[in-house]
């Protein structure tokens, strides 16, 4: 069975980002925003995927909600809160098309979500609408695969991955000088003595950092920090992902 989108990957999303360490993540976002003496206030999980991060921040005493554009992720994310005793709320939105009941103070997009937007167009249009809803004085914090990872790392490379009762294989078409990674992956499902195989695809694409902060400049953000994965430190020649941070300015005009 082949679907494009996000609906096969749900179901096997939590098995393959086990090494995501998303308590760890939570707690390195808010440790961000105190640096840069924000509190988080009202805040938005964009592109929340199954909640886990979601769950972590709210932890931490966070008021947050989550947006996701798959309601098989979404659904998943509810699951998992109700069996920790949480009730979060859980929108199903694109990014591009984000259209909130109010303004809110912080809004985060983790694990190269804006990677999968389809080109330069969406991710202008997610820039404006994170900037429309943001209060001023509010902050976009995000991250991205570099062009580094998708070249040098993604490539035109294969990995398998053994789990506990699933096999999978995830192959990648990088086309050269574009920064755009296709990646075709195949599950198989262990059914009894046999395997249940099912296929997800779709492509990621990575920007150089200058064009990205001219885009969340474009749209008028202000005071934009880029940071290494996980750290304070600058970006690095092979750093993988990096962490973008923006402010909205005080007041707008």
């Amino acid at each position: 069975m082949i679907m494009a989108g996000y609906s096969i990957f749900a179901q096997f999303y939590d098995q393959l980002t086990q090494n995501a360490d998303y308590a760890n993540r939570a707690q390195y976002l808010l440790e961000l925003m105190h640096k840069f003496n924000h509190s988080p206030g009202l805040t938005l999980d964009l592109a929340c995927g199954t909640g886990s991060l979601t769950l972590e921040l709210h932890r931490l005493g966070i008021d947050v909600y989550g947006v996701d554009s798959s309601v098989e992720m979404l659904s998943l994310a509810q699951e998992k809160c109700m069996d920790a005793g949480v009730d979060i709320l859980f929108l199903h939105q694109k990014m591009q098309d984000l259209n909130l009941f109010g303004t809110v103070d912080t809004i985060l997009c983790t694990l190269d979500s804006i990677n999968h937007l389809q080109g330069k167009d969406d991710v202008l249009k997610t820039f404006e609408k994170v900037h429309l809803f943001l209060n001023p004085g509010g902050y976009f914090i995000f991250d991205i695969n570099t062009l580094y990872k998708h070249n040098c790392v993604l490539g035109n490379n294969t990995f398998v991955y053994d789990l506990s009762g699933l096999f999978c294989v995830w192959q990648n078409r990088c086309k050269s000088g574009t920064g755009r990674v296709d990646i075709n992956l195949d599950f198989f499902q262990r059914d009894g003595k046999f395997y249940r195989r099912s296929t997800e695809h779709f492509t990621e694409y990575a920007y150089p950092n200058e064009m990205v902060i001219r885009w969340l400049r474009d749209v008028g953000f202000a005071h934009i920090s880029v940071f290494d994965e996980l750290t304070f430190q600058p970006p690095k020649e092979h750093s993988q992902r990096l962490v973008f941070v923006a402010k909205k300015k005080e007041e707008e005009f």
